[in-house]
């Protein structure tokens, strides 16, 4: 076939693998909204444990609906509508979800009237709790940028001290209190020079995920702090029992494994209520290093840049957090290896029970063989007896017949035939009874 018609063709047809198309949306999904200078930002980050994903869903068609939009798609757990204000946007993740508002217009006051009051009022009040970050951001040009970092600490965040840094490699500046004022929200100021709006986006979207994870991170603390009594507990009563285990006798060794016993389930207990979270804490710990490590980050004189700032305290919390799963961890194996090592002296002991028991029915079998060797002699005699006895009569009714034949003489000669006799009996019957209860030692 010639090329040119090879070219033309439109009707190939490939033979997908049936995930492609959703695994390559997954590069697209979540891509950051394109800024200008002048737009105000609302964002709000909730724990949603306890709604579901059909819940949400119809709460973001009915925000729609109330705006008088047609609602899109939810089906990647994302939502981006676009309205007369600006913009509406909801992912959901793995533990959270996110909802940004997005205001065009810029006022001078900029968290006077922030862009989540563009929303219905009653639909708000709807919204599920467990909120565990609320931040107002502001995009500004370097116009109206105080020129001190005290006259915009005294305008926008009531004095407090700021963290901020030149961003994008100085394309921008961001800058923060990383307090929550009275409203109940954080405060971001971002500074285009020259980010653009596609980078401006990026920008705000990684300065609000690194207040997300830190955050989310930050949540295994306060169960550190609480299981790190418990197992200072634990450790402690481990302590005491594997010390008294080189002494202890046979009547406190099932005591001393039943505390064990009790002891591996308290650790398993609080690592089943607690390790799901200290791990997670490590994760989103490396995610929010990652989004500071996006920024590019250059000093401005007299200000912590977002790193130095957010290493200095978070870090510790999480040093605390991996102390406290590695020590859950540890514990779980020295209770491991003590019960272990106590169901071992158990075992032995018990072992040498049985073999002790053992040799004492041996014994007992030997005796009980002499016995019946004994009482078989005697059955002998017994039988031999009565069985002679038998012939005796035998005997002198054959002489009253008329035989020649002295009763008393016959019946001393078939004595000890009939003795033998009845001994080849027994020990044929006796060797068959053995050779059908499969003792190896008859052949």
């Amino acid at each position: 076939m010639p090329l040119s018609q090879t070219a033309d063709r439109a009707d190939i047809r490939l033979n997908e693998h049936p995930q492609r198309r959703q695994l390559n949306r997954e590069a697209h999904l979540r891509a950051p909204q394109h800024l200008a200078a002048g737009m105000r930002a609302s964002y709000l980050a909730y724990l949603h444990r306890h709604v579901s994903r059909e819940r949400e869903n119809w709460l973001y068609r009915e925000l729609a609906a109330q705006l008088q939009l047609s609602c899109p798609a939810l089906d990647d757990g994302q939502f981006l509508l676009k309205t007369d204000f600006g913009s509406i946007r909801w992912e959901r993740h793995g533990e959270f979800s996110a909802l940004t508002v997005i205001a065009d217009d810029a006022e001078p006051q900029a968290f006077a009237e922030p862009a989540l009051q563009a929303l219905p009022a009653d639909w708000l009040a709807w919204l599920p709790g467990n909120v565990l970050v609320a931040a107002h951001a502001v995009l500004m040009t370097p116009a109206v940028l105080p020129l001190l970092v005290e006259d915009l600490s005294a305008q926008h965040f009531g004095g407090n001290e700021l963290v901020g840094a030149e961003i994008g490699d100085g394309a921008g500046r961001a800058y923060t209190d990383l307090r929550i004022h009275d409203d109940g929200f954080s405060r971001y100021v971002l500074v285009d020079y020259y980010m653009g709006r596609h980078q401006a986006g990026r920008m705000l979207q990684r300065v609000l995920e690194l207040e997300t994870y830190r955050m989310l991170a930050l949540l295994a603390l306060p169960v550190a702090r609480t299981i790190a009594p418990e197992l200072a507990k634990v450790d402690e009563e481990l302590a005491e029992l594997t010390g008294a285990m080189s002494s202890a006798g046979a009547d406190s060794e099932a005591q001393q494994l039943h505390r064990l016993t009790e002891l591996a389930g308290a650790v398993e207990n609080a690592l089943s209520r607690t390790d799901h979270r200290l791990s997670a804490s490590q994760a989103y710990y490396d995610i929010a290093r990652n989004r500071i490590a996006e920024l590019r980050e250059r000093r401005i004189q007299g200000l912590q840049p977002f790193q130095q700032f957010v290493e200095r305290r978070l870090a510790p919390a999480m040093d605390t957090c991996r102390a406290v799963a590695m020590r859950q961890r540890e514990l779980a194996e020295r209770v491991n290896r003590a019960t272990a090592l106590l169901r071992t002296r158990v075992d032995i002991r018990r072992e040498r029970q049985n073999q002790a028991l053992l040799a004492s029915m041996e014994r007992r079998a030997a005796m009980q063989l002499r016995l019946q060797q004994a009482v078989e002699g005697l059955s002998i005699a017994a039988i031999t007896y009565y069985a002679t006895g038998l012939l005796a009569y035998l005997f002198k009714g054959a002489k009253a017949a008329g035989l020649r034949l002295n009763p008393e003489v016959a019946t001393a000669v078939a004595v000890p035939a009939l003795a033998l006799l009845i001994a080849l009996g027994l020990h044929r019957m006796r060797k068959s009874l053995h050779r059908d209860e499969g003792d190896p030692a008859v052949r």
